[in-house]
């Protein structure tokens, strides 16, 4: 999955409001940003699949510090407590909310990833498979991403048009890449990956929305 992801930011902005919308689009994707420097490390491992569709070229099949369960749970405990440490005045729900965003990940991933998610170790992987079926895929997708910004705009859907552009542009971008030929090298992924991930994330921090919230300000 990738910017269903963001439908979580959204969903979890809305519950807290305190904490910023960028921290959450860093939080959700927390995993893949680890992962991309690891596999450009040779720490974790992928290979592209000739032939294959676009959605299961990738074999990722060594990636237990950042895509194993335990891996990912160490992760959103490590986010928890940097937010926590790090943001003033940071509440333990909020910092709780960070951690749940960045083990989020996991889930989604579960649902369309091949059996390649490690339970513990490089081992017991684990996947419901949905990369199979690209059509149904992509729609869930769109689902979460347009479903958690609708959660989070309602009320302000009229004075948000940048954000609703930008996630339109998210949902061209899913599109293509679910459907375009697979790519042709593992080091220009994982560049690609940091730089998208931290560019979204720098987008949406100039389009939040600095008003005050609707809901409560501190939680």
């Amino acid at each position: 999955m990738f910017v269903g992801h963001y439908g979580v930011s959204f969903a979890a902005k809305r519950s807290s409001p305190a904490i910023p919308l960028w921290t959450l689009f860093l939080a959700v994707q927390l995993l893949d940003i680890v992962w991309a420097p690891l596999v450009l490390l040779g720490v974790e491992k992928v290979r592209i699949i000739p032939g294959a569709p676009p959605t299961t070229a990738l074999d990722f099949y060594y990636m237990p510090y950042t895509h194993g369960l335990t891996g990912a749970l160490a992760l959103s405990v490590v986010a928890a407590l940097a937010y926590h440490t790090l943001k003033h005045n940071a509440s333990t729900r909020a910092s709780l909310i960070v951690g749940l965003a960045v083990l989020s990940h996991w889930v989604l991933d579960f649902i369309v990833h091949v059996h390649d998610l490690p339970l513990i170790g490089n081992s017991m992987k684990v996947g419901l498979g949905l990369w199979n079926a690209p059509a149904i895929s992509l729609a869930l997708e769109t689902l979460a991403l347009f479903g958690g910004m609708w959660y989070y705009l309602r009320g302000r859907m009229r004075q948000s048009i940048g954000t609703i552009v930008f996630c339109v542009f998210l949902f061209v971008v899913q599109a293509f890449s679910t459907f375009s030929p697979p790519p042709n090298s593992m080091i220009g992924i994982a560049i690609s990956a940091i730089v998208g991930y931290l560019a979204f994330a720098a987008v949406i921090w100039w389009l939040e929305d600095r008003r005050p919230a609707p809901l409560a300000a501190r939680s």
